[in-house]
């Protein structure tokens, strides 16, 4: 709010964009909701989204036939049958037997009830990770004004829930390891973006943490095991490299829709070998410059930062709806030092370029991962500069100058 009789200052009328964008995201899907283009066609059939996916896999895990939805065929005729009516493109289910949990448990209610309560719940594990590592409250209003919120709330995805488990995990890094080893070790629902954490935690000496994350893996897995046999299991391994060749090296959701560099080499028309030798680059570059940040006497804030960046840059296999890990890097950013009006403009401009996506469906996150790589980088050179490492239990203490 505005100061009485003083002008708002830049942060004021930053958050209260950002309010402003909230509101306008729940109103707009009511509106869509209203006119049967979200959730429910007017029939009250379920609308096609990625949401569907997740209720039917949970459907068959209730059933008995977990391994059925890890079929294609299986489970494009289960769409198709829920939906009313057939349709074009893969909607396969591909995550680890760990996630049924989750979805069975959804599936347990009806469709719409089902939805409402995923992104309701999605988001507020978002939320208050997002504030929990900025530690303001603003963080609340911040975090629910991305255009990946948005995205996720349409198709009902998960990327809420993955930044909930990145974000928890970093924050929980430092003082509580073993508690941060169990959110990776839920993140390998979704292991496409846990790659960079085993490299960061052995060079790091986080030996606690990646004991944590690797017992609570293997539990999970035996626990998936006892609920949905081991059919489901092998059915995992079977058609993950099936389904991974169908949408990565053939493209058929369209390479347009991959936040990837492979996605955009391929998008401009070159072949797979073209595409992979670049990922490859990208895969290559980031761990190097992890490796070497996470050795430097830099605040634990801007490793966290760089790391979330990271994770988006060497997958190949990346959607807009996981552009909500973008905000635990600007968030973990606000924890080293308040934004300044440079900071405010990128993150603007990196929200921006997620936004597009709905608009220009194209490999356009990619800056949005640059600009954030942008503003990290130059608060590590101001640090390393202008900084004065102090060792204080166990952790490095920085005495931080207003950034320039």
């Amino acid at each position: 709010m505005a100061r009485s009789g003083k002008s708002m200052t830049a942060t004021e009328m930053a958050a209260a964009a950002a309010g402003g964008l909230a509101l306008a995201y729940p109103a707009y899907l009511a509106l869509m909701f209203r006119s049967h283009d979200w959730i429910l066609t007017a029939n009250g059939r379920p609308v096609i989204t990625d949401f569907l996916v997740f209720w039917l896999a949970g459907r068959s895990a209730l059933q008995g036939a977990a391994a059925a939805a890890y079929d294609p065929h299986i489970l494009h005729a289960a769409e198709a049958a829920a939906a009313g009516h057939a349709f074009a493109g893969q909607l396969p289910w591909r995550y680890s037997p760990i996630f049924l949990f989750a979805v069975a448990a959804l599936a347990l209610l009806p469709y719409l009830m089902a939805f409402l309560v995923w992104i309701g719940g999605t988001l507020a594990a978002f939320s208050i990770a997002i504030s929990r590592i900025a530690g303001a409250r603003l963080a609340l209003v911040l975090a629910c004004a991305t255009p990946a919120v948005f995205i996720n709330a349409i198709c009902g995805q998960n990327g809420p829930l993955t930044a909930a488990l990145i974000g928890g995990a970093l924050l929980t890094l430092e003082e509580r390891p073993v508690l941060s080893g169990f959110f990776l070790a839920f993140l390998t629902y979704k292991p496409q973006l846990g790659i960079l954490f085993p490299f960061v935690l052995v060079i790091g000496g986080y030996w606690r943490t990646l004991i944590s994350a690797t017992v609570t893996t293997a539990a999970l897995i035996l626990a998936s095991w006892a609920a949905f046999g081991a059919a489901a299991l092998v059915a995992f391994v079977h058609f993950l490299p099936i389904t991974t060749n169908t949408l990565l090296v053939h493209g058929a959701n369209g390479f347009n829709k991959l936040q990837t560099v492979y996605g955009l080499v391929r998008s401009l028309g070159y072949g797979n070998g073209a595409g992979w030798a670049a990922q490859t680059v990208v895969i290559l570059v980031p761990a190097g410059l992890l490796l070497w940040l996470w050795r430097r006497e830099v605040p634990f804030a801007l490793k966290a930062a760089a790391l979330a960046v990271a994770t988006l840059l060497v997958t190949p296999h990346l959607y807009a709806y996981d552009f909500a890990v973008l905000a635990v890097s600007f968030a973990f950013l606000y924890r080293h030092h308040p934004f300044d009006l440079l900071d405010m403009a990128g993150i603007a401009l990196a929200n921006l370029c997620i936004g597009l996506f709905l608009f220009f469906p194209s490999p356009i996150g990619l800056a949005s991962v640059a600009i954030a790589g942008a503003l990290i980088a130059r608060r590590v050179v101001h640090a390393m500069q202008h900084s004065t490492p102090c060792e204080f239990a166990g952790e490095y203490l920085l005495l931080q100058h207003p950034l320039t």
